[in-house]
């Protein structure tokens, strides 16, 4: 259940970076254009999943030197990736080059962040509510 929430939410950060310019999501209706997003929102998962443990331990100074923000360097780059494979694979989803992809990263990162927050406050029944 835990990773369909993450997937969702990926999803929903996904989708709104298209808002940004730079960043196009194909698709002639609104049912492909999900089916893109979630597929977009799966690969970018597998892509963090496996690169960015590789990223952060080749980066280490660079992430201490820079207090954490080479991350959204590294972000930015790993959603241009993203979008490189999602055209290999045949989705219509394009990052046009690093500032798009920066500000996409961004914004997923926030998003993201905020989503998870949300969910990780929501309690699940028969749970203690905690005492203020």
């Amino acid at each position: 259940m835990a990773v369909l929430v993450h997937i969702l939410i990926t999803m929903v950060a996904v989708w709104l970076t298209t808002l940004l310019p730079g960043i196009t999501l194909g698709g002639r209706d609104t049912p492909a254009q999900i089916l893109t997003v979630l597929a977009v929102a799966v690969v970018f998962g597998l892509v963090n999943v496996v690169l960015k443990p590789i990223a952060k331990t080749l980066g280490c100074l660079l992430y201490v030197l820079t207090l954490g923000l080479f991350g959204l360097v590294v972000n930015a780059l790993l959603l241009w990736l993203t979008s490189y494979l999602a055209g290999e694979l045949g989705l219509p989803f394009h990052v046009d080059g690093f500032w798009p992809a920066f500000w996409g990263a961004l914004i997923i990162t926030i998003v993201s962040s905020a989503l998870h927050g949300v969910v990780r406050r929501t309690r699940t029944p028969g749970e203690e509510r905690p005492r203020a």
